[in-house]
């Protein structure tokens, strides 16, 4: 087995990543191969965290802009990623692997209140650790969660798991020939406006020196192939 590259990394998976091939919900199968492929990385004493957004179930930017105060919206759609992480942290159980739900938002009888200190404490002891409801404030992005939390626990790594190979200058479906970046600078993300991530997200990351490895999700195996030092999908770095 390669020796790991990172020592803690900050998966962050979209909602729509639990789709597999369904419209709406969760792939059960998927969900069962994405929890075994983040336990084949504690079995190598990698620490994992793990946001998840709430995209499959429910989308409160969708309801804003039909005219939901926004607040609401945005509360609805942290409840979504509650729902996905406590799915997550059935499948790494039934893997074997110890998982905690930490969540933004107060709900103790289904999962802890987040702590910096309490969620690196779980990563020291082996467990998976699933931020769920954003940062628990509106406004702000399950991608912003992510590099929040990336900083909070000192990550050494945030990999953005999307549905394409990486990052490119266009959207690949609708312009095929657009230009593929294997490597790129945050500069160059803020500059040329690429919707990878929210711009809050990419100046946490920049400001706190971590990382961003872009890849589909969808290939079996990517994970440990990163983890390896492989160069697959895009880099974001300084």
């Amino acid at each position: 087995m390669t020796t790991p590259q990172y020592r803690r990394i900050l998966l962050k998976l979209s909602g729509e990543a639990l789709l597999g091939g369904q419209s709406h919900g969760i792939d059960p199968q998927l969900l069962t191969r994405l929890a075994q492929e983040i336990a084949d990385l504690t079995a190598q004493r990698m620490q994992v965290a793990v946001v998840i957004g709430g995209g499959n179930l429910f989308r409160g930017a969708g309801l804003a802009a039909a005219g939901m105060n926004r607040v609401t919206a945005d509360h609805m759609g942290m409840l979504a990623t509650v729902m996905n992480a406590l799915a997550m942290q059935d499948a790494l159980e039934q893997c074997g692997v110890a998982a905690r739900v930490l969540s933004a938002l107060r709900m103790e009888q289904v999962c802890e209140e987040y702590t910096a200190r309490g969620a690196v404490r779980h990563l020291e002891r082996g467990r998976v650790t699933l931020f769920a409801a954003g940062t628990g404030n509106p406004f702000f992005t399950t991608d912003s969660a992510a590099s929040l939390r990336a900083a909070e626990i000192r990550a050494d790594l945030l990999i953005k798991a999307t549905k394409v190979d990486g990052i490119y200058a266009a959207d690949p479906k609708v312009q095929p020939d657009a230009h593929f970046y294997s490597q790129l600078t945050y500069a160059q993300v803020l500059r040329d406006n690429l919707q990878v991530m929210d711009t809050t997200a990419v100046v946490l990351c920049r400001d706190h020196h971590i990382p961003v490895r872009v890849l589909n999700i969808y290939q079996p195996g990517a994970l440990a192939r990163v983890i390896a030092g492989e160069a697959i999908g895009s880099l974001i770095t300084a």
